[in-house]
């Protein structure tokens, strides 16, 4: 399929707000690729590259090269030339990655040449995101959403999984099953007010306690154990000891999910940041852990044997793991069996939680099954402070003791149409070695600067604090965060995982005016 055909139904599809537009524009364009490069379509329309970022930043792709006079382009050339372009290492690297570019960019015309630098860059944001583009693939291969959203959430990836339907139709569906050793997409919580907030949504339900680590899914088959966050990336070579404890485990074949957080020699859970840069240290691995042991401690199950158990209740899922993992691998749970009578308990299960150096409670209903990659309304995590995990869209230059580092974060809610709407701005909660990080990491996701202010590939979640919302009319959603003050950066989660509009305007309590 040529390029131009993919560059035009972007253009269209970021023109329009009905989301039944988007999904019949992306619905034509898929049933017309040929089923081998089906899966690169449907990649680039979502702002993908299969390879991952190529490591070239706005000066490589913003040099003028002139445009073919006609599409000649497909997308599998695109291909070739971004698998060479991360190929590119050593002395005369960035010489050799302008040449390709400067070649792709010479074969392109005008408009594909503007969609290959938003491609590039990261900046592909017109609503063709994962939810759209499932409808869509749905409707042109001529098979259920909810199969396919259910195959798309076991095999981890739209573009595989939208290949095979476009193929075969309805029988692919039928193969694609859970397996370990191929990481799912992991179930995610809502937010609830309060302890009894949460048991009044639920009834009978579970209190557990919210650590602060790491999210991970634990696949054993045999001696076989591999290590995978929630993103789905692989990190068993960070974390031996995690798969030295799934090995001493009752069972020889499971998936388990838990947290893997690090303690003080006292026993509190050290602060997030810490897990996080031990698993992404660049010291050898025996250092890393000799200076923060890292302990993993699990909450669910996911299979079992030759068995797949996530669309068991979760009290018989709670079953099938205390047979598996010792309770000292366990995370400390309250069982609620009647959340009235127990509401005391509750909370004072939440204090202990807090006291313990934990960040609040996850509150899940007992008769609920593992919907893997939603966020639904089962799990509610509750914490003692209103928080959200926005995106950061653009970054301004610090002054004073600042100078020279990225520091006013400009933070950004999921809208609807796939975009990200603006809630304001904050220097405040940041450390300076918070700061020397993000200024490394948003330099890294740059893609204009004027000199003040640093627009950025729309890639870095933070958790940001937050007291209340006012009305403002300076911002998409009418609505600004009061006195936000950043938690935490979240490397470990995608822009897909920030908080929406709607999660923000029902969470804040209700905008007051500002003054």
């Amino acid at each position: 399929m040529l390029l131009a055909e993919v560059a035009r139904v972007s253009r269209e599809v970021a023109e329009t707000s009905a989301r039944s537009r988007k999904t019949a524009l992306l619905a034509e364009l898929f049933a017309a690729a040929p089923p081998d490069e089906a899966g690169l379509v449907i990649a680039y329309l979502s702002g993908r590259l299969p390879q991952g970022r190529p490591g070239i930043g706005w000066r490589t792709l913003s040099r003028d090269v002139e445009p073919a006079g006609q599409p000649t382009l497909g997308v599998r050339d695109v291909d070739a030339a971004v698998t060479e372009l991360a190929a590119v290492a050593g002395a005369g690297a960035q010489a050799a990655r302008q040449r390709i570019v400067d070649a792709l960019f010479a074969a392109a015309t005008a408009p594909e040449q503007r969609f290959l630098r938003s491609l590039l860059s990261g900046e592909v944001r017109q609503g063709a995101l994962d939810a759209v583009a499932l409808e869509a693939v749905a409707a042109a291969a001529g098979v259920p959403a909810t199969g396919l959203r259910r195959a798309v959430m076991l095999d981890g990836s739209l573009p595989r999984v939208a290949a095979a339907v476009l193929a075969r139709g309805a029988e692919a569906l039928r193969g694609i099953t859970l397996r370990v050793g191929q990481p799912v997409q992991p179930m995610l919580a809502n937010t609830a007010r309060s302890v009894a907030a949460g048991l009044a949504a639920l009834g009978p339900c579970a209190v557990e306690e919210k650590l602060d680590g790491i999210r991970v899914q634990v696949h054993r088959d045999g001696d076989d154990v591999r290590v995978y966050t929630r993103s789905l990336d692989e990190i068993t070579d960070r974390l031996p000891e995690v798969a030295e404890l799934a090995r001493t485990f009752a069972g020889e074949r499971f998936i388990l999910d838990g947290e893997v957080i690090g303690h003080t020699p006292d026993g509190r859970p050290v602060p997030f940041q810490e897990i996080a840069s031990r698993v992404g240290s660049r010291l050898d691995v025996a250092a890393a852990r000799q200076v923060l042991p890292a302990a993993a401690y699990f909450f669910d199950v996911l299979a079992v044997g030759e068995g797949a158990v996530l669309d068991l209740p979760l009290r018989e899922r709670y079953a099938e793991l205390a047979a598996l993992v010792p309770q000292s691998a366990r995370v400390r749970r309250l069982a609620v069996e009647d959340p009235a009578a127990q509401e005391a308990e509750a909370e004072e299960f939440l204090a202990e939680s807090l006291r313990r150096g934990h960040e609040g409670v996850m509150v899940k209903a007992l008769d609920s099954v593992y919907a893997a990659g939603r966020r639904g309304r089962n799990w509610l995590k509750v914490k003692p402070v209103h928080t959200l995990d926005l995106v950061v869209l653009a970054v301004e230059r610090g002054h004073g003791r600042r100078t020279g580092l990225l520091s006013n974060l400009h933070l950004g809610a999921r809208a609807a149409d796939g975009t990200f709407a603006m809630l304001g701005k904050t220097f405040k909660g940041l450390t300076d070695e918070m700061l020397r990080w993000q200024t490394e990491r948003l330099g890294e996701l740059a893609v204009e600067d004027d000199g003040f202010t640093v627009r950025v590939r729309p890639e870095l979640v933070v958790e940001i604090a937050y007291d209340g919302l006012q009305r403002s009319p300076r911002y998409p959603a009418g609505v600004a965060l009061r006195f936000a003050r950043v938690l935490r950066h979240r490397p470990d989660k995608s822009a897909a995982e920030a908080d929406t509009v709607e999660t923000v305007l029902g969470q804040g309590g209700g905008p007051s005016d500002p003054g």
